[in-house]
């Protein structure tokens, strides 16, 4: 059984299909295209509230064909205590797969292990895959290969997200700079062996950069420690100064939700919001494509 737990879950010839099927199923959109899903259910198991996640899975799942059944945290009996073996045994037996968004990497891992269901990353505390697969889609889609291209991440470099570019910088060759300051630097295991840079200098990572990438610098889960990190992350902003460092024409991206002010300035979103609100909509057809190979994949075991 094939799972969508981890950017690299899939080899780099691989996501490139996907990335293909994902530019063919955004072109006919509409069109009345198959529905290779028809006759599935699928379960949306997210502890972690959500905007664009929820809704891209849900409405690409349907598309696709599938009985769609979402329950948040407070809706599942793990929140009493139930063991996340058990809740993936009796899941298994009655849907066809599942899209988990939760706080610990390996409670996905334990489903997609005791499930017997394709499983899907929707985030985790460790990674973010399927927001890279999109992002690597709309870089291509605006700018061409990035393979060799400059992309510099902004912010908290500890987190979800700068963890799965690191992995995508090692499957498609492009150069990635981290600017955050100590203590919000990714673990020196994750960017061992590759051509990532880490540094505390905005302005290194930005010097001739292709992409500025931000995220929020509060996390889910990480609402208690706002304040400090508010003050430590103060100077790690997308602004008009720092993108005047980057490239010609440089993207300026963002996952969202983006918390104006803090990590990117309201005129640089604004500037920008074609590129960022295309992130958005991306979701929906690159996980589309992303189940649909999962499905193709099972469907071929058996």
């Amino acid at each position: 059984m094939r799972h969508y737990l981890s950017f690299s879950d899939m080899s780099p010839e691989e996501t490139r299909g996907v990335l293909r099927r994902a530019r063919e199923m955004k072109r006919d959109r509409g069109k009345g295209a198959g529905r290779p899903l028809d006759g599935e259910h699928w379960a949306m198991l997210f502890a972690k509230a959500s905007t664009r996640t929820r809704v891209s899975f849900e409405i690409g799942l349907r598309e696709l064909g599938a009985g769609v059944v979402f329950m948040s945290g407070d809706q599942l009996q793990l929140g009493r205590g139930e063991p996340i073996e058990d809740t993936a045994r009796v899941l298994g037996r009655m849907f066809h797969g599942a899209v988990i968004r939760t706080f610990a990497q390996s409670d996905l891992e334990t489903f997609a292990r005791h499930s017997g269901i394709v499983t899907v990353n929707a985030l985790t505390d460790a990674e973010h895959p399927c927001q890279i697969l999109a992002d690597i889609f709309t870089i291509e889609e605006l700018r061409g290969p990035i393979t060799g291209q400059r992309i510099a991440f902004i912010g908290d470099g500890a987190c979800n997200v700068p963890a799965s570019w690191i992995l995508a910088a090692r499957a498609f060759g492009f150069r990635l700079t981290i600017a955050a300051p100590r203590g919000y630097q990714p673990a020196p295991e994750l960017v061992r062996g590759s051509d990532v840079r880490v540094t505390e200098s905005v302005e290194e990572a930005a010097l001739g950069a292709d992409v500025l990438y931000s995220d929020v610098w509060v996390s889910m889960g990480k609402e208690a420690e706002a304040q400090r990190r508010l003050a430590d992350l103060n100077g790690y902003q997308i602004n008009r100064e720092l993108h005047a460092l980057a490239a010609p024409g440089a993207l300026v991206m963002h996952c969202l939700p983006a918390y104006r002010g803090k990590e990117i300035t309201d005129e640089m979103l604004e500037a920008h919001a074609p590129t960022i609100f295309a992130q958005a909509e991306n979701r929906l057809h690159v996980q589309k494509a992303l189940i649909a190979q999962l499905c193709e994949w099972r469907r071929a075991r058996r």
